[in-house]
């Protein structure tokens, strides 16, 4: 039989924007969730394990370039493979 394919580590921070720094195509592929202060959440954008944040979007706020607002929230993060 074939081997499972092996996947990538987490990175401390990674981004959902392919516009970002922070943005690995890598880990993405795989569906990564995050459990923030022991709660699932889906709409996270961007996270810190080592700042301990996350960024999600603000309600239906744009910025001028058409990109939803972000707001930062403190807690514990804690990312996984699903």
């Amino acid at each position: 039989m074939s081997e499972p394919t092996a996947l990538p580590p987490l990175p401390d921070r990674l981004s959902s924007d392919p516009r970002s720094p922070y943005y690995v195509a890598a880990v993405l592929e795989h569906d990564v969730g995050i459990r923030f202060n022991d709660k699932e959440r889906s709409d996270v954008e961007e996270y810190c394990i080592s700042e301990g944040w996350v960024k999600i979007p603000a309600a239906r706020a744009l910025d001028r370039r058409g990109q939803p607002m972000l707001i930062k929230l403190k807690g514990k993060v804690e990312p996984f493979y699903r």
